[in-house]
């Protein structure tokens, strides 16, 4: 099962009818709860880094501490020690900030992400890093070499059932990738902040190219080819979060963190 989570609402001042959530996907796996990005944490509410500071300016996020994901797991039934494994499509804030609320977690992530997040800043968008995200020094699995394919795309398995995949979707950032998972209820492939949510751009060619990477136009190719297989980006609108509500899950003797 994948349960869909807002875990930070992002809506434009111009237009003002262009709202967004970040997407992170909760997979019950084999091997524990994964989670697939994980928005902003706890910490980030107390100490808002500088990047999200200067997107309060230029955006509306109300920062309802409602989404923060750890919240969210313990309100799904789960306790956050259940979440044995983070997969990041990449490092920026809004998807590696609530790395630190599932310290014993293990982040999976690509290496050429991780040098990014690591080195020096080499362009705009490296900005959106905060080292403190990483500061836990959490067990990573960095991964580089593509040995498989799914959907013509070079992907690296990662090891969970179901399946689970990284695809190189460089662009974005450096070490970006999308994540597939291949479930009983169907294919599930979430592209990242290599893509947008509507089949509308939301600017000229060339900004779309150098906020999300040169693969956009082929993923929006790909979603209308494939309606049989659920294609999401990194920031989805309000009605996805809706229409994709799931329940509590039914556990037995599960614990819950009180702080959480």
């Amino acid at each position: 099962m994948i349960r869909h989570l807002n875990c930070m609402t992002c809506n434009a001042r111009v237009p003002r009818g262009l709202r967004t959530g970040a997407l992170s996907l909760l997979v019950e796996t084999a091997q524990g709860l994964v989670l697939v990005d994980t928005g902003l944490g706890r910490e980030d509410y107390s100490r808002q880094p500088g990047v999200l500071r200067v997107l309060r300016v230029a955006t509306i996020v109300p920062l309802d501490p409602h989404e923060v994901a750890v919240r969210q797991v313990v309100r799904l039934g789960y306790s956050p020690g259940d979440v044995h494994h983070i997969v990041l499509t990449h490092m920026h804030f809004d998807h590696s900030g609530g790395v630190p609320d599932f310290p014993h977690a293990t982040v999976h992530v690509h290496r050429r992400e991780y040098e990014a997040f690591s080195g020096r800043p080499r362009s705009w968008m490296d900005l959106a890093y905060v080292q403190r995200h990483m500061g836990h020094r959490p067990t990573m699995r960095l991964y580089d070499d593509p040995g498989d394919t799914v959907f013509d795309y070079p992907a690296i398995r990662l090891p969970f059932e179901p399946a689970m995949w990284l695809v190189p979707l460089f662009g974005h950032t450096r070490g970006h990738c999308g994540v597939v998972v291949e479930t009983q209820a169907g294919w599930h492939f979430h592209a990242g902040d290599a893509v947008r949510a509507g089949a509308e751009p939301f600017g000229p060619v060339w900004l779309a190219r150098m906020v999300l990477g040169p693969h956009c136009a082929n993923l929006l190719r790909f979603r209308a080819e494939h309606p049989e297989i659920t294609v999401t980006a990194g920031h989805m609108p309000p009605a996805f979060f809706s229409h994709n509500a799931q329940r509590p899950a039914v556990r037995r003797g599960a614990s819950h963190s009180s702080d959480a």
